[in-house]
């Protein structure tokens, strides 16, 4: 009698989880815009939505804490003329995301930690290059301010953020649209797929193509029969994809090993819901504690959903095998040596102990015009108590003075409401 062999994996028996209700983001008004993007980016400290919005583009910033309801009157990312289409975070400070829009541009924006009392309306830089619609963005995973965009006039554009200038333009290797791009590991290398059916890996610092159409593919693996778009999510550390159907309602996962037949399937987490988009939270934001491999964030018409996936193990240590270290916030080479042809590997930390984002770090620009440039300062002076920073009791006790204002205009708002509606009543009673 024959035995059946199975094959050993410590993710054989990884399971999906929405979180509970009052864990999701309720009453966001995601964007209805016709775009293969995922539409939310998140990190360990915020997650970002694009949504709809009147006369232009916008997109909303939450706290990762912020669950419930939220607000309708919520402070937005506005500054786009046009439908935003992507947004990235950057790999090397929680605090800065870029946007792309159909109006051509890309803007990159400094979120405060704070909750903002109106709209986001001035990004840090404004970056014009392409003549199209720019409908794909992705940060160089090591090297500090480089940021890709990719448009619908088959261009790629690489900037330096920090100075707002063109690193690289690919303008001659897609004759047609470009679909999605990504860099390698350690950003030496680009994958973009294009209209022409075909994978390219580039060389972005020698604008060539190295690799083109492969022969055969190492592993094909039957989906379904859905047209929707596939968002795939790969995570190094684990060796896992997991692929999300736009429009579809489940997360299918595989394992990618060296051997034959290289691609094995895992499971299939499913829900009733449809996915409008998917946000991909970095290993550094995970919950060790809680064997936490992945978390998903789901975007509904009208709300977000996280989902987990989590490896069942019985104790309660830290789980080495299911850890290793994993890229951190530390860029590992600056713009300008990346551009010179210096490669780096990611600078790893451990998760071990769990992961404390740091401090609140400014993107600082740097333009490099002499007309830019700042009269000399005048004689320095001693600093006095009064230009001291803000002490951290000072900038509590501001904020919740503004939170105090906010609901105290909230509730006189609400009374003229009521009273305009005793008026309107008084009148129609007398007519």
């Amino acid at each position: 009698m024959s035995r059946r062999v199975v094959r050993q994996s410590k993710f054989r028996h990884v399971f999906g989880q929405a979180a509970k209700a009052d864990q999701a983001y309720e009453d966001i008004r995601v964007s209805k815009v016709t775009w293969d993007s995922a539409f939310c980016a998140v990190n360990p400290k915020f997650l970002a939505i694009i949504v709809e919005a009147g006369g232009g583009g916008a997109f909303i910033v939450l706290p990762l804490a912020k669950t419930g309801r939220v607000d309708k009157n919520y402070p937005l990312v506005t500054g786009h003329t046009g439908p935003v289409l992507d947004i990235d975070w950057c790999p090397h400070n929680d605090n800065v995301i870029a946007s792309a829009s159909d109006d051509t541009t890309v803007m990159v924006w400094q979120i405060p930690d704070y909750t903002p009392v109106r709209n986001i309306t001035e990004p840090v830089i404004t970056l014009e290059g392409h003549s199209k619609r720019v409908g794909i963005l992705s940060w160089h995973p090591t090297a500090r301010n480089v940021l890709l965009s990719a448009g619908g006039d088959n261009a790629i554009i690489i900037w330096n953020v920090g100075t707002g200038e063109i690193l690289l333009s690919l303008d001659d290797i897609h004759p047609d649209v470009i679909h999605s791009v990504c860099w390698n590991s350690n950003g030496s290398l680009l994958a973009t797929t294009c209209k022409d059916k075909t994978l390219r890996i580039i060389d972005p610092r020698k604008s060539q193509v190295v690799a083109n159409n492969f022969e055969e593919p190492v592993a094909l693996q039957e989906m379904d029969t859905s047209n929707g778009v596939l968002l795939p999510f790969y995570d190094p550390d684990s060796s896992i994809v997991y692929l999300c159907g736009k429009g579809d309602s489940s997360i299918r996962y595989f394992e990618i090993t060296d051997e034959p037949p290289f691609v094995h399937y895992l499971n299939t987490f499913s829900s009733k819901e449809p996915q409008r988009g998917m946000g991909f939270m970095p290993k550094r934001g995970l919950d060790v504690s809680k064997c936490e491999i992945a978390r998903f964030y789901k975007l509904h018409e009208r709300k977000c959903e996280p989902i987990v996936m989590t490896v069942p193990r019985k104790s309660d240590l830290f789980q080495d095998d299911l850890y290793p270290d994993t890229p951190g916030p530390e860029p590992a080479l600056e713009a300008d040596e990346w551009l010179s042809g210096q490669d780096a590997e990611p600078v790893l930390i451990s998760l071990k102990e769990g992961y404390v984002p740091p401090k609140h770090r400014e993107l600082r620009i740097t333009k490099r015009n002499i007309l830019d440039a700042r009269p000399p300062a005048g004689p320095r002076r001693s600093q006095s108590a009064s230009d001291s920073p803000l002490s951290q009791h000072t900038l509590e006790t501001l904020l919740e003075e503004m939170k105090a204002l906010r609901e105290r205009v909230q509730a006189q708002e609400e009374r003229i409401t009521a009273l305009e509606n005793m008026l309107c009543e008084l009148v129609d009673g007398t007519d």
